[in-house]
């Protein structure tokens, strides 16, 4: 990948247009290589606690809206309540984030989302909770993320340097992917003893850890990047950059389309929990608990690859979405659970690859404004998405609403890789390798152009 315009060598026009095609970026780099740098390891230390106390809360809040309500498409209106303000106001967070100061913005932003966690558990030990108390905590959730995600994206690059961004995107998907092994184990064994409330309750509480991390970070160590003044049009100005820029924009709409109709699994889910496989919470839990092993595989192959290739993008994407089609008719309880697993490695995938391609394409001072767009599309979609997903799943039952997913993720990433194709000046090559793009003009044409 082009590392933008403002790199330490800046690309030409056609070096950008053939990296957009290959996506290639820094060569292989050790699995855990940012864990050396002291500031991450106190970051990541901090985000494993909190990570873990957010699965909780998930868990807890998708089975409580599904218990008072008993409506798959309740869930999915909590899930787009958590996610509209980012698809409203998710820019203007990316403005913030390149405007202020990265570290004293997440003290703030981890501060405010412990709050929403401990009031929401007071309401529910109390036995005060109704579905619109859930409503209402996911929108306040969704404000305060709107700053709280490009702000953390961001702070990675400055904690690690730009050598080390991919290794430490994927490590930070391994992370949080490790909390979701644990998280929604403990959660099924909290609703099922004690209720939801005490998920809550632990999830507020679990943002002490990511506070007192960022409270000891050396700020000498960290790679300082000028914040942006004040001024007229750097909303408008982030929108362009990134739409001159193939190998930003379409990953870009990738993971939008992904985000939007392929990662509605609290709807799928407890839609299966509950009117396919009759289970309970305990099985809800299961079943996250396979997504989360799979994409903890996902992330760890990620940083022991340490690049970001946007052919492997659009591959992992068609994976993913092939997979939701086949899991969407699994005929029994077992091979549906099994196949949980491969999503959760090439869904990781396509968001790490996604992720880590567009951060390193990004000047560091329209990261925060690109990476706000990047969050933007992929969660913002929700809002959309996940209704009208619900909506399908009441209406036709869980496996057409989780094909129906599967079906649009898979439409947008065949054509994508189609228009990178061209971009890229590329053509589809069928051999006993398997099916690939290669160049369109022969190696010898390409010499002498040059």
């Amino acid at each position: 990948m082009s590392t933008g315009s403002g790199a330490d060598s800046a690309p030409g026009h056609t070096s950008t247009t053939t990296r957009a095609a290959t996506g290639r970026t820094a060569g292989k780099t050790s699995m855990f290589s940012s864990l050396k740098i002291r500031n991450y390891r106190l970051f990541a230390t901090g985000q494993a606690v909190s990570n873990t106390g957010t699965w909780m809360q998930r868990i807890a809040q998708d089975w409580l809206v599904l218990s008072l309500t008993g409506s798959a498409s309740a869930v999915g209106i909590t899930i787009a309540l958590q996610f509209l303000p980012m698809m409203l106001f998710g820019l203007y967070g990316g403005v913030l984030a390149d405007r202020l100061p990265k570290r004293p913005l997440l003290l703030c932003t981890q501060a405010a989302m412990g709050l929403t966690g401990l009031a929401l558990g007071v309401l529910t030990l109390a036995g005060h909770v109704s579905v619109w108390h859930v409503y209402l905590a996911a929108f306040l959730l969704g404000l305060v993320t709107v700053v709280d995600n490009p702000a953390r994206q961001t702070f990675v690059s400055e904690m690690v340097g730009k050598d080390q961004v991919a290794n430490a995107v994927s490590l930070n998907s391994a992370n949080f992917q490790s909390a979701r092994l644990v998280g929604p184990a403990i959660a099924g064994v909290l609703i099922t003893a004690v209720g939801s409330g005490w998920a809550f309750l632990l999830n507020g509480l679990s943002f002490a850890a990511p506070l007192v991390g960022l409270l000891l970070m050396r700020t000498n160590e960290l790679h300082r990047v000028e914040v942006q003044p004040r001024a007229k049009g750097q909303l408008r100005e982030g929108l362009r950059y990134v739409a001159g820029r193939p190998e930003l924009i379409w990953p870009i709409v990738l993971v939008g389309f992904i985000g939007t109709f392929g990662f509605n699994f609290p709807i799928w889910l407890s839609a299966f929990v509950s009117k396919v496989f009759h289970g309970d919470a305990g099985t809800y839990g299961l079943f996250n608990t396979l997504i989360a092993a799979g994409s903890l595989v996902g992330a760890l192959l990620a940083a022991r690859r340490g690049l970001s290739r946007l052919r492997l993008l659009v591959t992992a994407a068609v994976l993913f979405s092939v997979l939701l089609l086949v899991t969407a008719f699994a005929p029994g309880f077992w091979l549906f659970a099994a196949l949980l697993v491969p999503i959760g490695v090439f869904g990781l995938t396509v968001n790490v690859t996604a992720n880590s391609s567009v951060q390193m394409a990004t000047d560091p001072e329209m990261r925060g404004r690109v990476m706000a767009l990047f969050m933007m599309v992929f969660t913002g979609g929700t809002p959309i998405g996940a209704p009208l997903v619900g909506w399908i799943t009441d209406t036709y039952g869980a496996r057409i609403g989780m094909a129906a997913g599967g079906a649009v993720s898979l439409a947008a990433a065949v054509t994508i890789a189609l228009i990178l194709a061209r971009v890229g000046n590329l053509r589809l090559s069928v051999n006993r390798h398997g099916v690939t793009f290669v160049p369109s003009t022969p190696r010898r044409e390409l010499v002498t152009a040059a």
